[in-house]
């Protein structure tokens, strides 16, 4: 009130008019500001929305779940963002690296739930922003760090990034640790493909899970997987701690049908025999699998032990030359130099499928080396009329020979 009196007071003398025309101004600057306008109507030029919703906070309250701070934070259902009085418009949440973690709005703007998991050992930044009923908003940012776990699993996997594979090659993960979650698990591996074909998962056991399409793959599919295991609770207390892109490419369509009675084998391609080779397979008491098998491994030479397939001492062969390996049990295409006369007349193996070769396997052009160096790993094997059952779809990479309802299971 002061300055006001000193102004009455100045403006009666003479020569003292400027420090009353300079109060004078600031007052008028006061009026401005304050908003409510000379009019005294609260709207100022009609643009500031209802009488006097101006100078009112919004009545949107946000929360944020876990508390900003918070450390030793869940990788997975801990994130919550909601608001009263209001709806969200915005979430947005980052790591350090400024990777976003998606999400989704619901309740018409009333929560906001993660998509996914988030990463162990993380810190994230979540910032949000809602809008109360008369358009005002509101915001609210955390910050927050998740658990680092102590005991943790991976998942190796075949086929290898960057590799060329047959049509038969499936995507096949094995884990470190028994998967006791496994929902959990197989919605943090993402398959893209194209052109577009649909992928599903089965699971083998607890601990290996593999993904194929109805079909052969197409010629020329471009396969990407996302694995993004990290943070993702396995069983009760580990985690994951893999976050890796994986592509292949499917190559040339080859699959190979040996007929255990003709004691053949047609090698096509795109549905076109290229070659009949003559083979020897499994003699009676060791008969050949039945069914569709894939080429898991390539050796230009290999030793065979009886002992490691639990056939005791009946053989060992050190230098047995272009191996190619179809189950994990130890069934193999490979070159044979000790055969004789058995290939395209009798069956003469232990199970494997011979092809005539020479010991060292020097001569590109015996039937072995050919077929070793036209085919490429995830290329199919169809064994058939064999007096033995069909392959367990376990025993190699050898999920083909379930039907599409099984796998899907």
């Amino acid at each position: 009130m002061r300055p006001i009196s000193g102004a009455s007071v100045e403006g009666r003398g003479k020569g003292r008019k400027g420090p009353a025309l300079i109060v004078g101004a600031l007052l008028l600057s006061l009026t401005a500001c304050g908003g409510g306008g000379a009019s005294g109507s609260g709207s100022g030029d009609g643009k500031g929305g209802p009488a006097g919703q101006e100078g009112k906070q919004s009545a949107a309250a946000v929360t944020i779940t876990p508390k900003s701070g918070a450390t030793g934070v869940d990788t997975s259902g801990a994130l919550k963002v909601s608001v009263a009085q209001g709806k969200l418009t915005e979430v947005t949440v980052k790591d350090v690296k400024g990777v976003k973690v998606d999400g989704t709005i619901t309740g018409g703007g009333a929560s906001w739930t993660p998509s996914t998991h988030l990463a162990a050992a993380t810190k994230y930044t979540v910032h949000a922003v809602a809008k109360d009923s008369a358009g005002r908003e509101a915001a609210e940012d955390s910050t927050f760090t998740t658990l680092t776990p102590r005991n943790t699993f991976v998942g190796y996997f075949t086929p290898e990034d960057g590799s060329t594979v047959g049509v038969g090659m499936p995507f096949s993960l094995r884990f470190t640790r028994g998967i006791t979650h496994p929902a959990d698990v197989e919605k943090a591996v993402r398959i893209r493909t194209e052109p577009a074909v649909d992928v599903e998962g089965h699971w083998f056991g607890n601990d290996r899970l593999d993904f194929r399409p109805e079909h052969y793959w197409k010629s020329g599919t471009k396969v990407t997987v996302d694995l993004n295991l990290d943070g993702v609770e396995g069983r009760d207390g580990v985690y994951g701690k893999q976050h890796k892109t994986v592509v292949f490419t499917v190559g040339r369509n080859q699959v190979s049908y040996v007929d255990a009675k003709k004691h053949t084998m047609k090698v096509t391609q795109d549905g076109k025999v290229i070659k009949t080779l003559p083979v020897t397979t499994g003699k009676p008491g060791y008969d050949t699998w039945n069914g569709q098998m894939v080429m898991s491994e390539k050796l230009t030479v290999t030793r065979m032990n009886g002992d490691t397939v639990g056939y005791g001492g009946e053989y060992d062969i050190k230098d047995v030359p272009h191996a190619i390996r179809l189950t994990n049990s130890g069934t193999f295409v490979h070159g044979n130099y000790w055969g004789g006369d058995a290939f395209g007349n009798y069956n003469a193996s232990h199970g494997c499928v011979g092809l005539r070769d020479v010991r060292g396997g020097y001569d590109r052009s015996v039937p072995a080396a050919w077929f070793f160096n036209h085919s490429i790993v995830g290329d199919v094997v169809v064994v058939q009329h064999s007096d033995e059952r069909t392959v367990d779809p376990a025993n190699g990479l050898n999920g083909w020979n379930m039907s599409w309802a099984e796998w899907k299971k």
